[in-house]
């Protein structure tokens, strides 16, 4: 399938009790879950038997999963326990991606917080990150996808040409690959908005990072303005960024089967499920 569309599903009450019937009611083709809280350094061993329906469900609903690690994991902090706690949180989501059959992990490039440990941060960022990709191509682990940040707080790579210096901070590793996420880009200052917008952003991040590591994409829309480095989500076609550029996503060459998965407001699956099926009509269009 190419371009397979889905949401951040829910897991509380049980990971497949929970998000196997949430994907079939919002019409998921792929799904993204936590696995420890999204604001906590907790770290859950899971449940064998919920991981084991939640894999199956997904090998038989040809479901990709991903993993969204918490959002606090920070790689570039000057604080050394963050940077401990943040490495320990994705080893955690690694080997619990095995175990639900994810494919890879998805986790915020970060930021160096001080102007004073900018330099600092890259080369902590290859002595943090390079064993833990290391390991996860020895162990046959998922993969690791770095996603660009909105662009607050000396952000370690928001636009997409940061991901170059990035990139190279952990020697190009064939284990890192990439989100691209809708929201972050056009808060840091992509306008996506113009006709040609994502386009031209998806031309400049494949020329950034090559053909092959571009390997999920987060469609968000915005409800703010271009640059103004907030992450605040909207429903698709309902915000800032508007419906139209998101035709262009779901036609550019390089996101060919590369899985979309929605992160907008939604209480329960019905506001997932029109994101889902806009984005399945704008596939179609393309």
């Amino acid at each position: 399938m190419t371009r397979p569309v889905g949401s951040h599903t829910k897991t509380s009450g049980g990971l497949a009790k929970a998000a196997l019937p949430y994907a079939d009611a919002a019409g998921s083709e792929a799904v993204q879950v936590y696995v420890s809280n999204s604001r906590g350094w907790a770290l859950p061993a899971g449940d064998p038997k919920q991981d084991t329906l939640f894999r199956d469900g997904c090998g038989e609903r040809g479901l990709p999963a991903y993993i969204h690690a918490s959002l606090l994991v920070n790689l570039g902090s000057p604080t050394e326990l963050t940077v401990e706690r943040s490495v320990d949180t994705l080893t955690h989501a690694l080997r619990r991606g095995k175990a639900i059959g994810a494919t890879a992990v998805v986790y915020h490039a970060g930021s160096s917080v001080d102007p004073a440990h900018d330099d600092k941060a890259f080369h902590q960022l290859h002595e943090a990150l390079l064993p833990l990709l290391d390991l996860a191509a020895a162990e046959d682990l998922p993969k690791l996808l770095v996603e660009p940040s909105a662009g607050g707080g000396r952000s370690l790579a928001s636009k997409v040409e940061d991901l170059g210096p990035y990139l190279q901070a952990v020697e190009n590793h064939p284990w890192m690959g990439v989100c691209f996420d809708t929201c972050h880009a056009w808060a840091a200052g992509h306008d996506l908005a113009t006709p040609g917008g994502m386009t031209a952003t998806l031309d400049s991040l494949i020329a950034t990072i090559g053909p092959d590591r571009l390997q999920l994409m987060h469609a968000n829309d915005s409800k703010d303005a271009c640059g103004s480095t907030r992450d605040r989500h909207e429903t698709i076609g309902a915000g800032t960024i508007g419906a139209a550029p998101f035709a262009e996503l779901m036609a550019h060459p390089a996101t060919a089967g590369i899985p979309v998965i929605v992160e907008t407001p939604s209480k329960e699956h019905e506001g997932h499920a029109a994101d889902i099926a806009l984005l399945k009509e704008l596939r179609v269009k393309g």
